[in-house]
């Protein structure tokens, strides 16, 4: 497979990123062989992976067309990733042109890739900063000039608060977003989960040792923690094919399956 077309001096080619392992998870093209090397190990222990990532996907879409319905028009991607068919800019802006989306991501594949697709849309863009500096994020021009923080604001954190570890207390980074929004604005979520954790889980975290943003999986109150000061909304937190299915068949008899625990929640 060849790598990007937009690969400089400035990347380490030699280093797996999360960001480019969930792209080809996902069965994306923008990875290095370092990256695709990490995942074939990561499916040996845990052959889900793949799935793990396609309903963390699915629900991202679903949540963005029920934002829509709610009337959210503006939307921050906090750990975007490499961008794949679908993006959060596709869905809502097909539901209304005028709907604005921020990108945020740390990786430069990741946002070298986003630039070249958001080339000319005037309502959307990606900016390179890391989600650990709130604070600098949203004082970011870019972001000053396409989102208005005094309307309602989506904020997407999309598989990304398990690449935060503890000790950088990801509980904060929420905190702070969630205090610079307006009311009627939302958090949506997707963590990865140790319900249902045993050795072959236990081995893949330690695998993402290897990566800049190893693994933290989390349990159902720690997750849960993120939404104080939100209203949950229904069913709460729950497993991703669970979240507002679009068919009773989609949740499936194994939802747990997907190792991911889901929500969103409004700001009153």
């Amino acid at each position: 497979m060849a790598q990007p077309d937009q690969v400089s001096d400035g990347i380490n080619t030699e280093q797996a990123s999360a960001a480019r392992i969930y792209d080809y998870l996902l069965g994306g093209s923008h990875n290095f062989a370092v990256d695709r090397e990490v995942a074939h190990q990561a499916m040996a222990l845990v052959p889900d992976l793949p799935l793990h990532a396609q309903a963390n996907r699915a629900f991202l879409h679903r949540a963005v067309q029920y934002l829509i319905g709610a009337g959210v028009r503006q939307f921050l991607d906090i750990g975007s990733g490499v961008p794949t068919l679908g993006n959060v800019h596709e869905v809502a802006q097909k539901a209304d042109p005028h709907s604005r989306v921020v990108y945020v991501d740390m990786d430069p594949v990741a946002v070298a890739h986003s630039q070249a697709i958001l080339a000319g849309n005037d309502r959307a863009g990606i900016l390179q900063e890391d989600m650990r500096q709130p604070e600098r994020l949203l004082a970011h021009p870019r972001l000053r000039a396409l989102i208005d923080l005094d309307r309602p604001v989506a904020v997407l954190m999309v598989a990304i608060l398990h690449a935060v570890p503890d000790s950088d207390d990801p509980w904060r980074i929420v905190r702070v977003l969630r205090d610079a929004l307006p009311s009627g604005s939302y958090l949506v979520v997707a963590h990865g989960t140790s319900e249902r954790m045993h050795e072959q889980i236990a081995r893949m975290v330690e695998l993402s040792a290897r990566t800049p943003t190893p693994m933290s999986m989390r349990g159902r109150a720690e997750v849960t923690r993120f939404f104080d000061g939100f209203d949950l909304v229904e069913p709460g937190v729950v497993f991703a094919p669970q979240w507002h299915p679009e068919r009773p068949e989609d949740v499936g008899s194994e939802p747990e399956r997907s190792n991911n625990l889901v929500g969103v929640g409004r700001k009153p």
